[in-house]
């Protein structure tokens, strides 16, 4: 396995080194998205495929009064995530857990927002995903996705050969398989840095 694969699934050294590089390199496109929402102090969040954990700390200081939870299918990444947050563990305001985003562990109506930072890439079955995400929402609940390729741009090219099962997609792709999942005002926004976000919302 190649190292650029530990950005699919980190596991052993590479994967180690791999979160500890996206907790610091994904800093600024994380900070980019989120000044397009804005967080309740006692939000209940779930950031889903949480990586390192570095949102997870930023939601938690996003969120004085909240509670966040994050999952990952890698082993690395909660270990690391667990790391990264261990006072709010120990404080009862976060759980970290290893799981799909296919098959959620949380009851419906549980969360008022779920975050997806530069992971929906590799998310198997996109719509049933997305489906998933919107049966743990809270009515009037947001789903935000931040990702680093827009899906427009050739250089998206050379990741996609470099690292198997992933799959970049656009503003128009995911809006339509959000619509598909059940989520109304879609939003997309776009920088000079080719970084796209979307918010969707829980109308029910």
């Amino acid at each position: 396995m190649s190292f650029f694969e530990n950005t699919r699934k980190p596991v052993g050294l590479g994967g180690k080194i791999m979160v500890t590089m996206m907790n610091s390199g994904h800093g600024a496109m994380a900070d980019w998205g989120f000044d397009h929402i804005t967080i309740a102090e006692n939000a209940c969040i779930l950031d889903a495929g949480c990586g390192g954990g570095a949102n997870i700390k930023k939601l938690l200081a996003m969120a004085p009064k909240g509670q966040v939870k994050g999952i990952d299918y890698s082993e690395v990444s909660v270990e690391k995530s667990r790391k990264v947050n261990a006072k709010a563990i120990a404080a009862g305001r976060c759980e970290v857990l290893q799981a799909s985003v296919a098959e959620l562990l949380f009851a419906e109506n549980s969360f008022n927002l779920v975050t997806a930072f530069e992971t929906i890439y590799f998310w198997p079955g996109l719509v049933d995903c997305f489906r998933e995400v919107y049966r743990v929402m809270k009515p009037g609940g947001i789903f935000f996705i931040c990702n680093e390729s827009n899906g427009e741009t050739n250089k998206d090219d050379k990741w996609v050969e470099k690292i198997g099962g992933m799959t970049i997609y656009n503003g128009d792709q995911i809006e339509e398989m959000l619509q598909k999942a059940g989520f109304t005002d879609i939003q997309i926004h776009k920088n000079e840095k080719d970084w796209i976000c979307v918010i969707a919302a829980v109308d029910r």
